[in-house]
């Protein structure tokens, strides 16, 4: 079974100090490579279907919260209050609160929405001590979050297509969800009292999930406490299960915050907001491609995805050209020449890079390269322009394939 802490270290992907606290991992370089392009695949995929990103602030007065159903509900999983100029600031727990400003801040019409409010923002949890783990359970997370304001009639076509954007994301990050599940409110005062809203949001969902005809289980209890939700569990190699992704509907903050729009009667209308992530926090999301993947990421996420061999310091040159050409049109390469050890050796060494350039003196003066992929192949030594353009193709599409021949 593969350990996401042990893997990240070795590999040199995050790591912890205590004078930075527990559940505060820091990412190294090649770490920060994986979340960033993961951060920019979402990014891509988001502004295609429609999003428009945003920026909020990480902190919120209290007041914020209490009008949101956080302080009521969910304070025990917040931080605790900072008195910042005479007002109490709390680090926020979740972004939807910030987003329905956002909307409430301009007047809208029925022809705007659905509006698509996208952020990859950072968000705090006062997690225990005890639960505190690597990526998968930290107290500052950066979510990939969206909030989509819509009509009611659109709500059940926007979590469809969110359902469908999770797909492909898995799809594209080579890993499967372990279940679906429809999440709902349970005993006890954990979640807002409206018996109607409950009705109709966990209908609509379920109606989504039906339509798509999604195998799923509904759980009570693990509802967000202002609206149900279906919850993309994933689970690692032991079996644990976790939430990665979501998709929830929610009645309850657009009436708290009072948001409205104009609709084609020329009278005020109560959205509804769909809240939905597509791989959850980067943190979660990477501690699990690592376990899938063991380290040997899909080459569009690679932190390398190309290194080159030069054979003997006769070839040094060319190689050092290609790994600048490979740089300048975007993909991450690097040299690793004589100096490291026999070319056995640095193959070994780059066993988890998806390609490998090997660059002989034949290589060197006709321009080509001769391409060793990481699952083994020998590619035929091809011109380094054509080498270099099929790789790219293969790692902008972000698909698993490591060649298309």
């Amino acid at each position: 079974m593969h350990d996401h802490r042990r893997i990240g270290r070795e590999l040199d992907l995050f790591d912890t100090d205590p004078l930075m606290g527990s559940g505060l991992p820091y990412w190294l370089p090649a770490g920060a490579a994986v979340r960033h392009a993961l951060e920019e695949y979402v990014r891509d995929v988001e502004r295609r279907a429609g999003y428009r990103h945003v920026y909020s602030p990480v902190l919120g007065k209290r007041e914020l919260y209490e009008i949101s159903g956080h302080w009521a509900h969910y304070s025990d999983d917040m931080y605790p209050p900072m008195d910042v100029g005479g007002e109490q600031v709390v680090l926020r727990p979740s972004l939807c609160p910030h987003h329905a400003l956002i909307f409430r801040s301009r007047g809208h019409s029925y022809r705007e929405l659905p509006l698509r409010l996208a952020e990859l923002g950072g968000m705090y949890r006062s997690e225990l001590s005890g639960v505190l783990g690597g990526l998968t359970r930290v107290r500052a997370i950066q979510l990939n979050d969206a909030h989509i304001f819509c009509t009611p009639e659109q709500a059940a076509d926007e979590a469809r297509a969110a359902l469908e954007l999770i797909r492909r994301a898995y799809a594209a990050m080579g890993i499967r969800p372990a279940r679906y599940r429809l999440s709902l409110p349970g005993a006890g005062g954990k979640y807002v009292a409206d018996p109607d809203m409950w009705r109709r949001a966990g209908a609509l969902l379920a109606e989504v999930l039906d339509s798509l005809e999604v195998a799923y289980e509904a759980v009570e209890g693990e509802a967000a406490f202002y609206g149900p939700k279906i919850d993309v569990q994933i689970a690692d190699g032991a079996g644990r299960e976790a939430t990665l992704s979501t998709v929830q509907v929610d009645f309850h903050q657009p009436r708290q915050f009072d948001l409205g729009y104009t609709g084609p009667d020329g009278t005020r209308h109560r959205p509804v907001m769909v809240h939905r992530s597509i791989v959850g926090s980067v943190e979660r999301a990477v501690a699990h491609l690592i376990e899938v993947h063991g380290g040997a990421f899909p080459a569009w996420l690679a932190p390398v995805q190309l290194v080159a061999l030069p054979v003997s310091e006769a070839a040094v040159s060319a190689a050092d050209a290609l790994v600048r050409r490979c740089v300048a049109r975007g993909l991450r390469a690097e040299l690793a020449g004589p100096e490291r050890g026999t070319l056995g050796a640095r193959i070994r060494d780059a066993r988890l890079v998806p390609y490998q350039a090997v660059i002989g003196p034949r290589e060197a003066a006709d321009d080509q390269v001769a391409l060793r992929l990481r699952d083994g192949r020998r590619i035929d030594p091809l011109p380094a322009a054509e080498a270099l353009a099929r790789v790219l193709a293969l790692t902008s599409g972000h698909g698993l394939d490591l060649w298309d021949g």
